[in-house]
């Protein structure tokens, strides 16, 4: 078994008009049942409202394997709030997790007030930490360039440590931050081609029981699927990735992985 922990089957770029990336094609389904056939599960994971309500809309046509996640990702804060009641209306029994939500100090525009949009990126967060803790989800995290602010507002607001650190890609020293908090760490295709060795020591050095697997699909696709569209089978490449740093069998890699992944999101057999 397998478990995509973080995808977005829910993105254009798996239905028609999604341009070039899907070649036109309204394909998600077939998309999630080539997981499903192969023993691969999913959570896709909303960035919005819109696509927030799309992920509950999918994981609702499924009686098992697929779930959702509601959530605002700090990039589309600008033109988005989080608006508790709109999100409230979303929840079902498929909906596992808030997210992805957190910090983005990465590309910031240069034309307009940094502070302040770190300010509402912040407030934004909180709001979302707030309503896990309320329904009881999990949450996804999403990081980039903000380690420090996010741990910050991590230890004043956070009551959980059902947390997944979303796409991790910094160092050892502050992946065991986070793993000194309980927290997860979610890995996915960028293991399979860093260069820089950092990703392959925090796999090493994380234990197992701590550890998820994401593609991230579209993105981010693994060799030998580089520079192509993304999708939730593909987690298998890391897994077999994990598999080879922490010499393990592919198949006790993945059943772990799977069960922290049930275990974390809440979800029955």
């Amino acid at each position: 078994m397998f478990f995509d922990t973080h995808t977005h089957v829910n993105s254009e770029e798996f239905s028609a008009g999604g341009g070039s990336a899907s070649g036109g094609k309204d394909d998600a389904d077939a998309v999630i049942q080539r997981a499903l056939d192969n023993s691969t599960w999913m959570v896709n994971v909303g960035t919005s409202a819109s696509t927030s309500k799309q992920a509950v809309e999918i994981a609702n046509k499924y009686s098992q394997g697929v779930f959702a996640s509601v959530g605002l990702h700090p990039s589309d804060i600008g033109t988005e709030s989080f608006d508790e009641t709109k999100y409230e209306k979303l929840l079902t029994d498929k909906v596992v997790a808030v997210g992805e939500c957190g910090l983005d100090y990465f590309r910031l525009p240069n034309n307009q007030d940094i502070e302040k949009i770190k300010q509402a990126q912040k407030q934004e967060f909180i709001k979302q930490l707030v309503f896990a803790t309320k329904h009881d989800l999990a949450v996804i995290i999403h990081c980039r360039a903000a380690y420090t602010n996010l741990l910050e507002i991590m230890d004043a607001e956070c009551q959980s440590n059902r947390v997944i650190i979303h796409s991790f890609t910094d160092t050892w020293d502050t992946a065991k931050k986070f793993l000194d908090r309980g927290y997860y760490i979610a890995l996915n295709g960028i293991l399979t081609f860093d260069k820089t060795g950092k990703l392959a020591e925090v796999a090493e050095k994380t234990p197992l029981e701590k550890l998820l697997t994401e593609t991230d699909a579209p993105y981010l696709a693994p060799p030998p699927f580089r520079g192509k569209r993304n999708e939730p089978l593909y987690v298998q490449y890391v897994v077999q990735k994990i598999a080879g740093i922490k010499k393990l069998p592919v198949e006790a890699v993945g059943q772990q992985t799977f069960e922290n992944a049930r275990r974390l999101f809440k979800i029955k057999m």
